[in-house]
């Protein structure tokens, strides 16, 4: 079952950072939660409105050793590394994920620059 759902999240994570599913502010819109928020790798927080409004950054990013954490029924703890190729970057990133209305909604996100780099954090 926890197998599962990593997979089932991993999955929605993927989208959240896929180019295209950020350009389209209605795809956005299903994968984020009304009650959203976001603390940006730019120290800035951001709600799901400015997010949509706005736009988010749009650039071609790799995921790597995503875990999962459950916190509390329909609650996870989602962790994992990027490698931001168009800003030439990385980054780790932690999301709150919430089962709202039949459907895994992503609830908060934050990202946080690191020196990291992807080699070092696969031989983890």
């Amino acid at each position: 079952m926890e197998e599962e759902l990593k997979a089932h999240l991993k999955e929605l994570e993927e989208r959240h950072t896929n180019l295209e599913i950020r350009k389209s502010r209605e795809e956005l819109d299903k994968i984020l939660a009304d009650e959203f928020f976001e603390i940006g790798s730019s120290g800035y927080m951001f709600t799901k409105k400015e997010c949509l409004d706005t736009g988010v950054v749009l650039t071609e990013m790799t995921l790597h050793n995503y875990e999962i954490y459950p916190l509390a029924d329909g609650v996870v703890l989602s962790t994992y590394y990027i490698r931001d190729e168009t800003r030439d970057r990385n980054t780790l990133r932690s999301s709150i994920w919430k089962m709202i209305d039949g459907r895994w909604q992503l609830y908060f996100h934050q990202g946080t620059i690191t020196p990291l780099e992807l080699h070092e954090i696969l031989m983890k």
